[in-house]
């Protein structure tokens, strides 16, 4: 893993809504994709996590929008281009060219009156209309094949297809162009453990063999743990911890992100007990003060009601590529 960066959030908040009804979904997020890393983004349902990647790529439905942030994408040796300054016609172009993104559901994501290989090669003509009809569907094949499809399912229909293998059609899709990141939101949730698992192979597979980086975006964080390179908590539409994916793992700072490796059952080791996280995430139209997280934390004391901790360095940690957002280990420097 390169230490450049490919995909850098600043600042981003998004709303649903205007004025003072508005729901602050995401609040002043930063987070960088670094180039051939696999980025996990992980937390509760209504953390915000996937309300984050339609933001920073402009896909918001109404009443969905943008509030502030910026979000720059590196492609290398050129100047950085900033997402949300971008022309709706040069934004066009960047999607799926430069950045894709793999939809959660691919049943509704893929055309059901549309065979394989017409979804396929329509992508390809968007962005490349150049192209022949021969080599576009001769992409459409090597696509396929990519990702373990057979050839001949490039005449069928949505439906005709296992949820692993429409989930497979729509990783293909998002590789047609060869982008530099690829989103993944939530791809695997509706698969069985089995799937799961050949699908998130086949994507380490294919990271390693072209080279593009990932930003996984899943409520399951044991699937982030062996799979990830780094790992983002979200709660609350913030940031609350961000680390390599080992030393989350073995060392999680902040008590929420403790909470949900207690969730899940270790595959290997001693047996430990499952605690899970006791209350029910926030309500975003009326978020608890100081720590979002404080009325269903154990360790919780004074400051944690009172003020919201700032996403730093743990205490005494500061070389370990890590930034936790809880008092319990940037006291003194978030007061100061």
């Amino acid at each position: 893993m390169s230490g450049e960066p490919v995909l850098d959030i600043r600042g981003l908040s998004v709303d649903y809504g205007l004025g003072d009804a508005a729901v602050h979904a995401v609040r002043d997020v930063s987070l960088t994709l670094h180039r051939g890393e696999v980025l996990g983004l992980a937390g509760e349902s209504g953390s915000g996590k996937s309300t984050l990647a339609y933001g920073m790529l402009r896909l918001l439905p109404p009443p969905g929008v943008v509030r502030s942030g910026q979000v720059f994408y590196h492609p290398g040796d050129d100047e950085p281009v900033e997402l949300m300054s971008l022309s709706a016609k040069r934004l066009r172009r960047f999607r799926w060219a430069e950045v894709a993104i793999v939809f959660q559901g691919a049943m509704n994501s893929l055309n059901p009156v549309h065979t394989v290989a017409t979804q396929l090669t329509d992508v390809i003509a968007a962005h490349e209309p150049r192209t022949t009809p021969a080599a576009r569907r001769a992409r459409a094949v090597e696509l396929l094949t990519l990702v373990g499809i057979n050839a001949d399912r490039l005449g069928s229909f949505p439906h005709q297809l296992s949820g692993g293998m429409r989930q497979r059609v729509m990783i293909a899709m998002a590789l047609a162009l060869e982008p530099r990141v690829v989103v993944m939101d939530e791809p695997t949730t509706a698969l069985d453990v089995v799937m799961q698992r050949q699908i998130l192979a086949k994507l380490v597979e294919l990271r390693e063999r072209i080279g593009f980086s990932v930003l996984f975006i899943t409520h399951d964080l044991s699937l982030l743990v062996e799979f990830s390179d780094r790992i983002a908590i979200m709660y609350g539409g913030r940031i609350v911890e961000d680390a390599p994916a080992g030393q989350l793992y073995r060392d999680s700072l902040h008590p929420y992100s403790d909470g949900l490796l207690h969730s899940f059952p270790a595959l290997r080791g001693p047996r430990r007990e499952l605690t899970g996280i006791p209350g029910s995430p926030p309500d975003l139209r009326a978020m608890p003060s100081g720590c979002a997280f404080h009325p269903r934390c154990p360790k919780a004391f004074d400051p944690c009601a009172e003020r919201t901790p700032t996403l730093l360095a743990p205490d005494g940690r500061e070389d370990q590529n890590r930034t936790v957002a809880c008092w319990l280990h940037t006291a003194d420097r978030a007061m100061t």
